[in-house]
Parts: structure tokens; C-alpha cells; sequence
């Protein structure tokens, strides 16, 4: 079995890293030790970097054709192999980003002032794009199911964002959960985005369900829904630009393609993107299966040195993912003063959950080495330690 290695740091400074070089725009101070935006600093998977080299040795980069090529065979056979899910080829489509994504379906399925309905605490992401485009943001609490119904029944409800996983709280939906967020949806007509980038990353003893699986009683069919995502956060790769939708209606997903090609001008997709997504589906599973047991050993850390120093917290790892999700409440901490001790006295960068409409809470990534993770964990400890003195 082949072994990988994710003890040994890469130093990111110096290569325009927004987690790294820019730390100081978000908090102020350079030279921070970040656990910050979404990447993690584990190297891609080697069959991934080969793949790229190979490609790269090739020397033409000319326009592409995503559907031309094995990128979409390759999600088929993916979402086949792990999620045990059947997909047809032809219901993909590429773009950029997730964030372009979604931007390009709430243009088409909402008018500026209708209602864009999310889960709270919720990815910055999603309220930046919602608002920017002149909708209306509508959080409702995670487990309120009555208040999601009340929600989506608004006449002028037009979209739910499910982000599955969840991101920030890393929360891997149920079945039961899923099939009445699918139920609700029908009944009161509203179209669901369902963003999936942090699907790969479920850890043991949690399966992820794709939207798909709950579109009809009979699977994918007509309507307007979408499965938005990318191997890119899984096998760390977002910089390469690329990302894949699911649209089961051949009207919808025409209609996206030909804004896509003709509105924003992006007919020919990034040809690495496509390079890397075909390598890690086909041939990353074993080095995704080894990062997110390395990302278990940090949480448990994590969860080993908050307890032994404030049991009344009582955290638990997330269920998917490689960002920690703390409710500090309990401490009765000022966030503006834990950042003050975090920043000016330890010199790490770990993101406010003000950030995503949660004030009382963190949100840290250890999507890293053990040494560095570590070095945040007892960071965080000790701020807390003299705040609670």
C-alpha cells in the first residue's frame, strides 16, 4: 500500500497564497500563522502532479473542449465508484468555479429582490454572491426544519442554497434531513442549488448523499435544480480554476451553457483543471482516503487539547472536512479580545465566526501538517486560558 506524506511543511510564502501572503489584508499584521481560507497545504496527490507534467511536457495549450475529452467520463465513473450514485455525462456541465456557478444560475432562476434562502451560519461565499446581485438572503437556522418550510413558502422564495456538507460547521446531511429539504423544494416550487465541494471529504462513519438522489422519487429528472462543485478542495487544487455542475434538464443546462459561452465568453474551460480533475477521480482515491485520516488525527488533537483544558466546551470533530468548527460560548470570551490575543500576542490568524453570522465561535483550518496544527491548537488554548483567568 502506498504511503503518502503529510508531515512535511511547504513553505507557501512568496507564491501569492491568499491563506499565506495574504494574511495580512484580512487581519492587518503580517507574517501571521494562518489557518484561514479553504486550501490546505498538502502537495496534490503525485498521480495528479504527474498527470499535469505529462500534459504540461506536451507544450500546446490551445482552446479546449470540456466535452470532448475524458473530464466528464471521469466524473461519471467517480460519483459511480464513491458515492455508489449514477450519473449521466450529459447532464454536466464546466465553469470556472463554484462561485461562477451559482452566480450563473441565481441570474437565471431569480430576478434582483427575491428571496435566496441559506442555512445559518453560512459560507461568506453565498452571501457575497446573493447580495451582490441584488437578492435577499434568507438564513434559517440548521436544525430549524419548521423555519426552512416557512421560508421556502414566501411567494417570492425563489432559490435554496444547500451546502452539503455544510461549510462552516462541517455537518454531512441525512438521508431523512435531504429527503424533506427535496419535499419542501416541490411543494413550494423552489429551485435548489445544492453545493457539494466538500462531498469527498466526509470522514468515517458519515456517508455524503449527492442532490441528485433526491430530485424525484424515481432520481434526476425535470426542473430546476443543480449540483454545483469540484475535485479542486479535495485534492487541493483550486488554483488550477475549474469546477462542474449537474443540471438534469436539458433546457436549464442548455440555457447555462450558452450564457456561459456567449455572456461571459468562456467557451474554452482550463485545460490543467481538466487534466487534474481526470487524474485524481481516476487514480487519487488512496491519497484522499490517506489526507483525511491524517485531517482526523488533527482534529482529534484539537479535540483532545480543548477538552483537557475546558471540558465545559464539550467540541466534537466535524463530520466532514478540514475546518473546525468551535462554539466558544460557553467560555463567555469576548470575540474582539480573543482576536486582539490571537493576533498581537500569538501571532496566528484563525477566522471569527462573526464572519459567518456567528458571533461566539471560530473557524480553523487544519487542512496542514501535524506540527503546524498543533502550533494553532495551543495557540488558541493559551488565549483562551488568560481570557478565562
Amino acid at each position: 500500500m502506498t504511503t503518502y506524506d503529510f508531515d512535511t511543511s511547504v513553505d507557501r510564502r512568496g507564491t501569492a497564497s491568499v491563506q499565506w501572503d495574504g494574511v495580512a489584508d484580512r487581519f492587518g499584521v503580517p507574517g501571521l500563522l494562518p489557518f484561514t481560507i479553504s486550501d490546505m497545504d498538502f502537495p496534490c496527490p503525485p498521480q495528479v502532479l504527474d498527470a499535469l507534467r505529462e500534459r504540461v511536457a506536451h507544450g500546446v495549450f490551445g482552446y479546449t473542449d470540456w466535452r470532448l475529452g475524458e473530464f466528464r467520463e471521469a466524473i461519471r465513473g467517480w460519483y459511480a465508484g464513491r458515492h455508489d450514485t449514477a450519473l449521466d455525462p450529459e447532464w454536466i456541465v464546466y465553469a470556472p468555479s463554484v462561485l461562477s456557478l451559482l452566480s450563473q444560475l441565481l441570474q437565471m432562476w431569480t430576478e434582483p429582490g427575491d428571496g435566496v434562502v441559506v442555512h445559518t451560519p453560512t459560507y461568506d461565499g453565498f452571501r457575497k454572491a446573493v447580495t451582490g446581485l441584488g437578492r435577499e438572503l434568507r438564513g434559517v437556522p440548521m436544525r430549524d426544519a419548521a423555519g426552512l418550510e416557512r421560508e421556502l413558502a414566501r411567494p417570492d422564495a425563489k432559490v435554496l442554497i444547500l451546502c452539503s456538507p455544510h461549510n462552516p460547521t462541517g455537518r454531512v446531511w441525512t438521508e431523512t434531513a435531504l429527503g424533506e429539504m427535496a419535499r419542501m423544494a416541490r411543494t413550494h416550487g423552489v429551485a435548489v442549488i445544492a453545493d457539494e465541494i466538500h462531498a469527498d471529504f466526509a470522514h468515517d462513519g458519515h456517508r455524503h448523499l449527492p442532490w441528485t438522489r433526491f430530485v424525484t422519487d424515481e432520481g434526476p429528472g425535470p426542473g430546476r435544480w443543480a449540483l454545483i462543485t469540484s475535485a479542486s478542495k479535495a485534492f487541493n487544487f483550486p488554483g488550477l480554476n475549474g469546477s462542474y455542475g449537474i443540471i438534469g434538464d436539458p433546457e436549464e443546462r442548455a440555457t447555462f451553457v450558452r450564457r456561459m459561452e456567449t455572456g461571459e465568453g468562456l467557451a474554452s474551460p482550463a485545460v490543467l483543471s481538466l487534466t487534474a480533475h481526470i487524474a485524481a477521480y481516476r487514480e487519487g482515491a488512496q491519497w484522499l482516503d490517506a489526507a483525511r485520516s491524517y485531517v482526523a488525527g488533527n482534529m482529534t488533537m484539537l479535540a483532545d487539547r480543548l477538552r483537557s483544558a475546558f471540558p465545559e466546551l464539550r467540541w466534537e470533530p466535524p463530520q466532514a472536512g478540514y475546518l473546525a468548527w468551535i462554539d466558544l460560548r460557553a467560555l463567555g470570551v469576548d470575540d474582539e479580545a480573543l482576536q486582539r490575543e490571537l493576533v498581537e500576542r500569538e501571532r496566528v490568524a484563525i477566522m471569527r465566526g462573526g464572519v459567518y453570522g456567528a458571533e461566539g465561535f471560530v473557524r480553523m483550518n487544519l487542512g496542514c501538517p501535524r506540527t503546524k496544527a498543533e502550533a494553532g491548537a495551543d495557540a488558541l488554548v493559551r488565549a483562551l486560558t488568560r481570557l478565562t483567568a
